[in-house]
């Protein structure tokens, strides 16, 4: 297997090169109606083939959300590894946004579907459920360390469902959430400049002072756009972990498509306003 740098260090680098801006290819059958599109392969394809070129040679990290593609099935699929393809070639990072979780060897096939180093869907990273337990994710840590990529473990999601599991008390007094983050920090201990194992915390969540989001690794903050949040609000939900944060928009730049002249001004105008909000931090 070709070794890479690892993700922490290509992220960072990323980050600091084209700002921190993750931009979602998330082909909803309402955006591809939006974009005149028919709800279909041809479709699929055109809208994925568009952001990619409006996109992965200026933004950090592009993510795809497998589901919109695996409802078409197999022709889906293609499109998706095509789409992974040519965004890694042109300079992007991609986090694949499929949220695996299980088991034993059922992980471990999950995890070589996407982080292995010779499968048709490797990404630098991928998006994991931890609520079989953390240890569950073990074969994927491993695979990813090997293969030098990242995972995205789910910690405190802007979904009001999630506060249920993720905010509630353990026996020794400490949050699922907040245990979830602290394995990931003792993942991350020691990397420099920053750990390849990263947390999906909302950035609709308000003050998260409580919790300690230092981890050494990148957050995935979705929430921005659509859901509420705004660049200007980073600050203050993520504290001095704001330098590690990756916001993430998807409508509130995938509905200006699909123009992408259009698509590129929508991306740059929220990466200069999450600059801004980081550097004023």
């Amino acid at each position: 297997m070709t070794h890479l740098e690892p993700f922490g260090a290509r992220l960072r680098r990323a980050m600091d090169e084209r700002g921190p801006l993750c931009v979602g290819i998330d082909p909803h059958a309402s955006l591809l109606a939006e974009w005149g599109l028919k709800d279909d392969i041809a479709g699929l394809e055109r809208f994925s083939r568009t952001v990619v070129e409006a996109m992965a040679d200026r933004i950090a990290v592009l993510k795809p959300q497998s589901a919109f593609f695996e409802r078409f099935g197999s022709r889906g699929v293609a499109v998706l590894e095509k789409s992974v393809e040519e965004a890694r070639a042109a300079g992007a990072l991609v986090v694949m946004d499929a949220k695996r979780g299980d088991i034993g060897s059922t992980m471990a096939a999950y995890a070589e579907s996407f982080l292995h180093k010779d499968s048709p869907l490797f990404s630098d990273a991928l998006t994991v459920s931890p609520y079989l337990g953390y240890g569950s994710l073990s074969p994927a840590v491993a695979l990813a360390r090997e293969s030098g990529a990242g995972l995205f473990v789910l910690a405190l999601t802007s979904n009001p469902e999630g506060g249920e599991v993720q905010h509630a008390v353990r026996a020794d007094g400490r949050t699922v959430g907040a245990t979830m983050l602290a394995h990931l920090a003792a993942e991350n201990l020691g990397e420099e400049p920053m750990g390849s194992f990263g947390a999906v915390v909302g950035a609709t969540l308000g003050d998260l002072s409580s919790y300690d989001l230092d981890i050494n690794g990148p957050l995935l903050a979705p929430g921005i756009g659509a859901q509420g949040a705004t660049p200007a609000d980073l600050p203050g939900v993520f504290g001095t972990a704001v330098r590690n944060v990756v916001p993430n928009v998807s409508r509130g730049v995938l509905r200006h498509g699909p123009d992408v002249g259009a698509l590129r001004r929508a991306a740059e105008r929220f990466a200069e306003e999450i600059r801004a909000a980081v550097a004023a931090a």
